[in-house]
């Protein structure tokens, strides 16, 4: 044989054996039955995020949901209230409302339950006649029915409006409150909410400093009503509780004797004391 060729073999199977071969193993059933699996996982993918996409877009399970319901309820009440505080006072319909606030996509049920339910029991909402309007705790038309609530509250006691009511119930609040000036004044409680009161200027007057400063000087922290009140008696001075009229004790019912009497029998025929006998025992044998 050529010697040539016989070195040309050589280098081939060099070659061979130097180049590294990957053998493709058959596919198993396991391996098959991923793989038809995988596109049913992809199709319920694809499935939730078209229903994620319906919900997100506002599908009618949402549309229907109570949550869905009570938002279009209390939308409605924040657009009447708002419409109230800007003055506008006059009652709408249904239709009218469903029209300003952009709800003309619900249902009939839906409506339904606005009519006959929802907004006739919402105690913000007044009812008249198949229209509804704001219905505020304080319903004030200007600044003078303002001022005569807070000088009616000062008057019986009653303290102060909270501000929140007042510009509920008052159109256009700010320019009124703005306009009464010093007659009123403004306490922030606690919590951070202010209350109107009535600023009666015929309270005010000027205190002696001498007793401003005896008023002062008497620390009252550590003692309640009853102690103040026995200080105030030792001291020869009457309370005010002393002067208003006295409570009426009622009267207290006589107890019953715990024993009763022995009652008493008239007794009869006393002048036949010695002539009537006695059977008691029977009748006595005769001698």
């Amino acid at each position: 044989m050529d010697p040539a060729l016989l070195r040309e073999r050589e280098l081939f199977k060099k070659r061979a054996l130097s180049t590294p071969v990957v053998e493709k193993r058959p596919a198993t059933s396991d391996s098959v039955s991923h793989k038809k699996k995988k596109p049913r996982i992809e199709k319920e993918g694809s499935s939730g995020s078209k229903q994620s996409a319906e919900s997100s877009n506002g599908s009618f399970n949402i549309k229907t949901s109570s949550g869905y319901k009570f938002g279009c309820l209390a939308k409605i009440v924040n657009y009447m209230k708002t419409r109230h505080q800007n003055g506008d006072t006059h009652f709408l319909t249904l239709e009218e409302i469903l029209d300003e606030t952009k709800l003309l996509d619900i249902s009939m049920k839906q409506k339904q339950w606005l009519m006959t339910e929802a907004l006739v029991s919402n105690p913000k909402i007044d009812v008249r006649d198949s229209t509804y309007g704001f219905k505020p705790k304080y319903n004030l038309k200007d600044k003078k029915a303002l001022l005569r609530l807070l000088d009616k509250h000062d008057q019986l006691g009653l303290g102060g409006v909270l501000l929140d009511e007042v510009e509920e119930g008052l159109p256009n609040s700010a320019r009124a409150i703005k306009a009464l000036g010093d007659q009123i004044t403004f306490v922030t409680r606690p919590d951070k909410k202010k209350i109107l009161f009535y600023n009666d200027k015929h309270c005010q007057f000027l205190v002696d400093e001498e007793f401003q400063k005896l008023w002062r000087s008497v620390p009252v922290d550590s003692m309640d009503e009853e102690k103040i009140e026995e200080y105030l008696k030792r001291q020869g001075i009457t309370s005010m509780q002393e002067s208003g009229p006295k409570k009426v004790l009622p009267v207290q019912k006589r107890k019953k004797q715990a024993g009763q009497r022995k009652r008493h029998f008239k007794t009869h025929n006393n002048h036949l004391a010695g002539v009537l006998e006695d059977y008691a025992d029977g009748v006595p044998v005769k001698k």
